[in-house]
């Protein structure tokens, strides 16, 4: 038997490695014989970085940026085994996590150290770039990101404009010129699982303003910023982005990316299965294991379980889902190519106790897939 096992992190417990390798030992029990390919997975959220250095035998690169408030911080992005692509979340630079509660104002809040870890993987000679999207502390359209790569965003006298969601309605003049040229020879795929718009009711600033520290009167303000600025954009670059899907996911930093830079937004699982040989992976496996720590009925809006079933059912294998919690809806991903979901709790348990115990979770939870497949050939 080959067993295939690609599941996403556990968040704020185990990486994607790690969940596999608990599985892995669990199955073991059971099946000594068999054939195991570890394959760690990610949908371009949190874990994205680690999960493709890990599958490739990549490297971690570590840099200094700017976070969300213009402060320097040391983050880190990774280079596949290929060593020509990049991958970064943009969380690493310009995430909520790395200001405090009280730090949180996205009328100030600035992309600009994301625009440096790109210019950090180009100087490392990479023309590839995958970059994850979401978690961000910020609501700029991507201004200072393109501003950290050469864009310069002028106000009626000239001067350049400040950092924040707060100045975008200040921007009368967008200048390209100065954009670092290599940019011109890089594809960059920008790996996002939300569908939200730039503006309006569905859009960055009412969607996702309030958990960054926005009140109603700033989340109507910034998403009439936004929709001056998409309006600009549009005049001087040729470019609409105000209602492509996605265009609003990290504060407008989709619409962005499309509009400076000529990224292109991607569904995270398919670009990250391009990366890895998912594909040629469950080609050959007799059974697919995925998981990750929570799945219900979003699972199926492009969330690493689902992406990983779709390929499964491509080549018509089984796959049974492991998470550490169970939700609502999550009959509705049966028909959708997973066979099973199995919860790793075995026990009435607090959240920080079963984190604590994921590791050994996580590989009874294989030892008990590998008897039920032992029983289902007995039947």
């Amino acid at each position: 038997m080959r067993i295939l096992i690609a599941p996403d992190s556990y968040k704020n417990a185990l990486s994607a490695l790690e969940v596999a390798k608990s599985l892995k030992s669990g199955l073991q029990k059971v099946f000594q014989d068999a054939e195991f390919e570890i394959l760690p997975m990610a949908d371009g959220g949190e874990g994205t970085v680690e999960a493709l250095i890990d599958a490739t035998q990549g490297q971690m690169i570590k840099t200094e940026v700017c976070d969300p408030l213009m402060r320097p911080i040391e983050s880190s992005f990774g280079i596949t085994g290929d060593g020509i692509t990049a991958v970064i979340e943009m969380a690493s630079a310009s995430g909520i996590q790395l200001i405090t509660s009280e730090e949180r104002n996205p009328w100030i809040t600035t992309t600009y150290g994301t625009g440096e870890l790109i210019l950090a993987a180009m100087d490392k000679g990479c023309r590839d770039i995958i970059l994850g999207i979401g978690g961000s502390a910020t609501n700029d359209c991507g201004m200072g990101m393109a501003a950290a790569l050469g864009v310069k965003f002028l106000d009626q006298a000239g001067n350049s404009v400040g950092p924040g969601g707060g100045m975008l309605a200040e921007v009368t003049r967008i200048d390209m010129s100065g954009l670092d040229k290599r940019i011109r020879e890089t594809k960059i795929m920008v790996a996002c699982d939300v569908t939200n718009t730039l503006t309006g009711p569905s859009g960055a600033s009412h969607v996702y303003g309030p958990q960054k520290g926005a009140d109603p009167g700033m989340v109507k303000k910034l998403d009439s910023n936004l929709k001056k600025f998409s309006d600009l954009i549009i005049e001087q670059i040729g470019k609409d982005v105000e209602q492509i899907p996605g265009a609003g996911a990290a504060g407008g930093l989709g619409a962005g990316l499309i509009a400076f830079l000529d990224g292109g937004l991607v569904e995270g699982v398919p670009a990250i299965a391009a990366k890895t040989g998912l594909d040629e992976a469950v080609a050959k496996a007799d059974i697919v294991i995925t998981g990750e720590g929570g799945i219900d009925f979003q699972t199926q809006f492009g969330k690493t379980p689902y992406g990983v079933a779709q390929v499964a059912k491509k080549h018509g294998k089984p796959v049974i889902a492991v998470a550490g919690t169970i939700g609502e809806g999550v009959d509705e991903l049966y028909s959708k190519g997973i066979d099973a979901v199995i919860s790793i709790l075995d026990s009435p348990m607090s959240l920080e106790e079963a984190i604590r115990q994921t590791p050994t979770l996580l590989e009874a939870t294989g030892e008990r897939i590998g008897r039920l497949l032992i029983l289902g050939r007995c039947l």
